[in-house]
């Protein structure tokens, strides 16, 4: 009887009402302790970089936008918590001051200007200190702030990630339902194609994705292949006129006068394209963007595609199922209505953790030069600059080591996160089973 009764208790426990679910979300919050944090350190995450994107990207005065606002006089300044010893950087700060605080602090202390900015000590360099440029976290080559920066960077990172990982999850959840539910040779031959895919090199997948498209909108703006083939249709023409019967390459290799005269009419007749012609209006830097989000999507989704199969597969033969089958209800109806919501728990899992392998795969491409390009930035970038910064003779170390802990701080917390909300939804892991 007691063993029954355990087994009812189990069954509720793991019923997927919404009492049951926050009981054991709870649970796995008293088991894994880090998971307050990591929920902690998103929210900041989010709240820092997403709230802030309004003015991280705002304009200034001269239009310039404020993530890509420096003087370059003040770049590679200091975070305004390190403390500066070296003679030759103290000097270098002091050249930044304006003349006019110069001239204000040297006639305080009886002081040239020329003679101000070569104190390093004492009251008058104790005075030009608090005159410096400061920056909370630095600032970068170009005197642009670190912080406004990562600010900027990682809601693009984020974003990039989060819609990436949701358009993953999406293609996953309705190529694994069909598979699952439809059966037979159409499974197999849907399953194949995962395998098929599983077996490309995954990163190489996306990088081939990304340079392609960049080429085709390069092409789409510069008009080289509509250019070239106007010459050599043209050098074709003039090749029949005189009676020559080389090829048209032939004819403007020998003739650089025509190849010139040509190519100035070709430029004229196809002129580029301003990036306001690009489709859906984005631009040149939100198309790149949106390929790159594409990219990063249209490869992420083969686990998911497996795990929903499986799923799917073990519901369609339930009561349920057959009730609504039995009442002629057609297999998308049966699939949107009535499996979809028993999946609920499955996604919500694989979204959480697909999303920091979005975000990873966004900061390696931006790493690599061909992810989000400069101006904007990212924390890819961001650390692909700070990288370059490293040398034996002067270390500017604050470049890369805060792109670098953010990323990994928000990466971190979000495979916390996500292993326990699949914790919590999973009663085998919980009870220690078989995953």
């Amino acid at each position: 009887m007691l063993r029954m009764q355990d087994a009812d208790r189990s069954r509720t426990d793991t019923s997927p009402n919404p009492v049951n679910t926050a009981r054991r979300w709870r649970a796995a919050l008293r088991r894994r302790p880090g998971t307050i944090l990591g929920v902690g350190v998103l929210a900041f995450m989010f709240a820092a970089c997403v709230l802030s994107l309004p003015w991280t990207i705002g304009t200034m005065r001269d239009g310039t936008p404020r993530y890509a606002d420096g003087v370059p006089a003040q770049g590679r300044v200091a975070p305004a918590f390190w403390p500066v010893r070296d003679a030759g950087e103290i000097a270098r700060l002091n050249a930044m001051i304006p003349e006019e605080t110069l001239r204000e602090i040297g006639d305080r202390h009886g002081l040239a200007p020329e003679q101000v900015v070569r104190a390093t000590s004492g009251r008058a360099g104790m005075e030009l200190r608090g005159a410096w440029p400061s920056f909370s976290l630095g600032s970068d080559p170009l005197g642009r702030s670190l912080l406004i920066r990562l600010l900027a960077g990682g809601a693009i990172s984020l974003t990039i990630g989060v819609a990436a990982a949701l358009i993953s999850v999406a293609i996953g959840t309705a190529y694994g339902m069909t598979a699952g539910y439809v059966g037979g040779r159409t499974d197999a031959f849907m399953m194949r194609v995962v395998d098929v895919l599983y077996g490309v090199p995954y990163i190489l997948l996306v990088v081939l994705l990304a340079i392609a498209s960049d080429a085709v909108i390069e092409d789409y703006l510069d008009r080289a292949p509509e250019r070239r083939a106007w010459v050599e249709a043209n050098a074709a023409e003039e090749a029949r006129v005189r009676g020559i019967t080389g090829a048209a390459r032939d004819l403007l290799r020998e003739d650089p006068g025509l190849a010139r005269r040509l190519e100035a009419e070709a430029s004229a007749r196809f002129p580029l394209r301003p990036e306001s012609d690009l489709p859906l209006g984005l631009g040149r830097r939100g198309l790149d963007l949106m390929v790159l989000l594409g990219a990063i999507a249209s490869v992420s989704w083969l686990t998911t595609a497996r795990v929903v199969r499986g799923q799917v597969m073990s519901l369609r033969s339930r009561a349920f199922v057959e009730a609504a089958r039995a009442l002629g209800a057609s297999g998308p109806r049966i699939m949107v209505r009535h499996i979809l919501p028993n999946l609920a728990g499955t996604i919500a899992v694989y979204t959480t953790l697909t999303v920091p392998q979005a975000i990873l795969q966004e900061s390696f491409l931006s790493f690599l030069g061909i992810g989000v390009k400069a101006p904007l930035p990212s924390w890819g970038n961001l650390a692909a600059e700070g990288l370059s910064e490293l040398n034996p003779y002067r270390s500017h170390w604050w470049l890369l080591l805060f792109p670098c802990l953010l990323l990994a701080g928000t990466l971190l917390s979000l495979n916390v996160v996500g292993e326990a909300l699949r914790e919590s939804l999973d009663p085998r892991a919980r009870r220690g089973g078989p995953r």
